[in-house]
């Protein structure tokens, strides 16, 4: 039997891993990260720790492509509802290894916890496979708890936890996120926001019809903001937002 962990880089695919190698050993598991492109330096280093400490190495996959650049390619912005960028550059790329491995038997191990047991249940009808969530099983962690584990192994916590993100995903730019989240990338990582900002601007160069994916409601309005728009308008005029709106990376399991 083998043992595939979607890695991903952040705690919950870390504790879920630490608990199937302490259950079946380290010879059969497969720590399996699937690169988008536009990840955080502190992830890789993260990445190689804490590999290491399990003692099983990274099987590292990728498109080749980011996430813009396939937003270019389907011709669709991704949004809220839609996210491209995850199916093409997670799942798809994840079931291809599977399917090349022509493994007799095996499981897939995700990093949800019991809070979002939802997701495991919606994921299990989308595959045909056997899925597994080590988290949604006692005993049960907070995500203190998940923190207080990393720091006793003696590995820093990845960067973007420290800067108040919830995941250590894309940099901390999804187009799932709300309001907050990308106040906080702009707050912390200018320069990357600068960066996603001008990507987005090209695409909307390339493609004149695609629509801006962070939502702000304005006198009752729904309103679609460009993170151009929303710098300058709301984010350096210190505009009032929702900071409780953070939305959130759904990558992979949601697909």
């Amino acid at each position: 039997m083998k043992h595939i962990v979607s890695y991903s880089g952040g705690l919950g695919s870390w504790m879920a891993a630490k608990r199937v190698i302490e259950k079946y050993g380290t010879e059969d598991v497969y720590l399996v990260f699937t690169d988008t492109l536009i990840e955080d330096e502190d992830l890789y280093r993260f990445l190689f720790e804490s590999s290491n400490s399990l003692g099983v190495a990274i099987t590292r996959l990728s498109d080749g492509r980011d996430p813009w650049q396939v937003f270019e390619d389907v011709k669709y912005a991704g949004n809220t509802r839609i996210a491209h960028c995850s199916k093409e550059l997670k799942s798809k790329v994840f079931e291809k290894w599977i399917k090349e491995q022509d493994f007799d038997d095996f499981i897939v191990y995700l990093g949800i916890d019991w809070t979002e047991e939802h997701r495991l249940v919606n994921h299990r009808k989308h595959v045909d496979w056997q899925v597994e969530a080590p988290l949604c099983e006692a005993p049960f962690l907070t995500q203190k708890q998940l923190r207080e584990a990393l720091v006793e192994t003696g590995i820093k916590l990845p960067k973007l936890y420290e800067m108040g993100f919830s995941h250590n995903n894309c940099s901390g730019g999804c187009v799932k996120a709300g309001q907050g989240q990308w106040a906080l990338v702009h707050k912390e990582m200018p320069e990357k926001y600068k960066e996603f900002e001008e990507k987005q601007e090209r695409l909307f160069k390339k493609l004149p019809k695609a629509k801006p994916f962070l939502r702000i409601t304005i006198n009752k309005e729904l309103n679609y903001v460009s993170l151009k728009d929303y710098r300058k308008k709301f984010l350096e005029k210190n505009v009032q937002i929702d900071m409780f709106d953070i939305g959130g990376c759904g990558c992979f399991v949601d697909e």
